[in-house]
C-alpha cells in the first residue's frame, strides 16, 4: 500500500523526480511541466503553483492576456502529463518504491512511497496562514486498553488538494492490528472534502458524508436540480424549473465553462459551470423509483481522440468508456443521459460516482425526477420558446435537443384539436432532434403537423405536392415523401405515431428531418417508453 509521505524524504522523491523527467526527454514540453511543479512543491510554494503560473511560465501564454475560463491549455497539458505519469508507472516505473502522481482536479504533484515497514510518517504542518483548519468527523487513535476507538481529530485543508497523513503514528500490536489501523484510515480519508482548483473554487460544495443512514426527514425533496461546480443563486430554467447550486458532492473541482454557444439546448445556463475530476454525489432520498438525467458539454475536442470516463450508480456501472464528444458528435452540444429505476442504496443514498478512464470526469449538471417504475417519464417538445400544459394537465417542454432549422410563429387557428395553442409554432427547414432515453427501452414517436403555409385556406397559393420532405428515426425512414396537405389540408392539425422504436447505444432518438420539396417541418414531438 502506498503512503504520501513529508518533505524529510525530499532526497529521494528529488532522485525519483529525475528519473522521471528523463523518462519524459521525448516530450519536453510535459517535462518542464512536471519540473516546474515539483520544484515549487519542494521549495514549500504550493501557493504558486496555479493554472495562471503554469500557461503563463510554463507554457507561454502571455501574463496580461491570459484568461482561464478562455483557455484551458494548462488543464490539456496537466491532462496529458497525469496520463503519461500513470502509464510510466505501469510499465518502467513500476517497482519503484516512489511515484509521482498529479491527483485529479489539482496541480500539485504528489509523491508517493511504497512502504516496506507498517511505520506511518507524517506531513510538515502547512503554513497556518495559507489554510484554513476544519474538524475531521472521525479519526483513528488507541486508547491505553489498546483497543480501536473513533475520537474527533484535527487535518487541515487547502484551497488544493494536498497530500494528506496522519500527524502521528498510532501504535498498534500484531499484523491484525496494523491491518484494522490502515483500513479505518484509508476508508476515513474518503470523508475529507477536498475542493479542485478552477476559475472560481467552490468550497462548499463539497460536503462531509454521514455515517449513519439518514431518516425520513434528511430526505432531500425531489425533484432535485443540481447544477455541478456552480455557487450561487438558484437558476430557472425555460420550464420555470428550479435548478440549485452544487450539494452532496465529494472531490473534484468546480469550474466555469468558456463563454460560447452551446448546441442542441434550450437551456445554456445549465452548463455554464461543471465539477472536473474523480468525484461523487451521495444524495440522500426516501424509498422508491427515481429518474436520474445527467448533463454534460465539452468546450474543445480532445486533443488525443478517445477521452473516456465512467459513471456508476450505487457500485453499479451506468457508463464505462463515455465520452462526452463521441456521445454529443461534438465539443459544445448538449448531452443528456437518461437512466430509470434508479434508487437509493440500503444506507438511504443514492451514491452516483464518477471515475477516470482515458480522461478525468466532468459533469455540467444533475436531475433526479419521481420515476415510474420500469418506465421512463413521457417527453414531449413544443417549437416554441416557453413551456405549456394541455387540456390533460400535461406538461409541454419548450423547444429543446434540436440542430439547425429555423422557427416560426404563427397566429392562425388549427383547427381538428383540442389543444390549438400546441401549434403556435413551427421548426422548418432541414433539421434534427437527438432526444435522450434510457437503452434498454423501446418507445412510441408522436409527431405532430400543420400545413401553415400552402393551400387556399392560408396563403392561397400552393397545393398537393408542394412541400414534400423525408423522416427518418436512426438512419430508418420513418415517412417519405410525406405531405401534409395531401393528408390534412391546411391549418389543420395532423399526427403521425410510430411505435417499437430502439435508441442508439449512446441512448438517443435521432430524428432527421429532410426536405425534398420546399421545407421540412413539425410543431410537437411526444416520446412515450412501451415498457409495461
Amino acid at each position: 500500500m502506498g503512503q504520501v509521505v513529508g518533505s524529510h524524504s525530499k532526497d529521494a522523491e528529488s532522485a525519483e523526480l529525475e528519473l522521471v523527467l528523463a523518462a519524459l526527454a521525448r516530450t519536453p514540453r510535459l517535462a518542464k511541466f512536471l519540473r516546474y511543479i515539483a520544484e515549487r512543491y519542494f521549495q514549500d510554494r504550493v501557493n504558486d503553483i496555479n493554472e495562471y503560473n503554469i500557461a503563463t511560465d510554463v507554457l507561454g501564454r502571455s501574463k496580461s492576456s491570459f484568461e482561464a475560463s478562455r483557455d484551458s491549455i494548462a488543464r490539456v497539458e496537466a491532462h496529458r502529463l497525469r496520463r503519461r505519469l500513470k502509464e510510466y508507472y505501469e510499465t518502467d516505473g513500476k517497482d519503484h518504491e516512489i511515484q509521482i502522481s498529479l491527483p485529479s482536479g489539482s496541480y500539485v504533484p504528489a509523491f508517493i512511497h511504497h512502504l516496506s515497514s507498517p511505520e506511518v510518517t507524517s506531513v510538515p504542518e502547512p503554513h497556518a496562514d495559507s489554510h484554513e483548519v476544519k474538524n475531521l468527523p472521525f479519526a483513528l487513535v488507541a486508547d491505553t486498553q489498546q483497543t480501536l476507538v473513533l475520537s474527533e481529530a484535527r487535518i487541515v485543508e487547502t484551497s488544493y488538494p494536498a497530500p494528506l497523513a496522519l500527524r502521528k503514528p498510532v501504535p498498534l500490536y500484531g499484523i491484525a492490528g496494523i491491518a484494522v489501523l490502515l483500513a479505518v484510515v484509508f476508508g476515513a480519508a474518503r470523508f475529507i472534502p477536498r475542493s479542485g482548483l478552477g476559475h472560481k473554487p467552490v468550497a462548499a460544495a463539497s460536503q462531509p458524508l454521514t455515517v449513519t443512514q439518514p431518516g425520513q426527514q434528511d430526505a432531500v425533496q425531489v425533484p432535485l436540480r443540481l447544477l455541478a461546480g456552480y455557487e450561487g443563486s438558484p437558476r430557472i430554467d425555460s420550464t420555470g424549473a428550479i435548478w440549485q447550486s452544487d450539494r452532496y458532492s465529494h472531490y473534484g473541482g468546480p469550474w466555469e465553462r468558456p463563454q460560447g454557444f452551446v448546441a442542441r439546448t434550450s437551456d445554456p445556463m445549465l452548463f455554464e459551470h461543471w465539477r472536473n475530476g474523480d468525484f461523487s454525489y451521495d444524495i440522500p432520498l426516501r424509498p422508491g423509483a427515481y429518474e436520474l438525467h445527467l448533463y454534460f458539454v465539452t468546450s474543445e475536442p480532445a486533443s488525443n481522440g478517445a477521452s473516456t470516463f465512467a459513471v456508476a450508480v450505487n457500485g453499479e456501472k451506468i457508463l464505462s468508456g463515455f465520452d462526452i464528444d463521441s456521445d454529443a458528435l461534438g465539443a459544445n452540444i448538449a448531452d443528456e443521459r437518461i437512466f430509470r429505476d434508479v434508487s437509493p442504496g440500503s444506507d438511504g443514498l443514492l451514491h452516483v460516482i464518477f471515475n477516470s478512464e482515458r480522461a478525468t470526469p466532468s459533469l455540467s449538471a444533475i436531475e433526479i425526477l419521481p420515476g415510474i417504475p420500469h418506465r421512463q417519464l413521457p417527453i414531449r417538445i413544443l417549437t416554441q420558446p416557453a413551456s405549456l400544459t394541455d387540456h390533460n394537465g400535461q406538461l409541454w417542454h419548450a423547444d429543446n435537443y434540436f440542430m439547425e432549422g429555423y422557427t416560426s410563429t404563427k397566429r392562425a387557428q388549427i383547427s381538428g384539436t383540442t389543444d390549438p395553442a400546441l401549434f403556435a409554432a413551427e421548426r422548418y427547414g432541414h433539421f434534427t432532434y437527438a432526444i435522450p432515453v434510457d437503452t434498454r427501452d423501446r418507445y412510441t414517436l408522436i409527431l405532430h403537423f400543420a400545413e401553415f403555409y400552402f393551400g387556399p385556406s392560408a396563403s392561397g397559393t400552393g397545393g398537393v405536392g408542394s412541400r414534400l420532405f423525408r423522416i427518418l428515426c436512426n438512419g430508418n425512414t420513418l415517412l417519405d415523401n410525406f405531405d401534409i396537405y395531401r393528408e390534412a389540408g391546411s391549418l389543420r392539425a395532423l399526427t403521425k405515431t410510430f411505435s417499437h422504436l430502439k435508441p442508439t447505444a449512446q441512448g438517443k432518438l435521432n430524428i432527421t428531418f429532410e426536405p425534398i420539396s420546399n421545407n421540412a417541418t413539425v410543431s410537437g414531438i411526444e416520446v412515450l417508453d412501451e415498457s409495461e
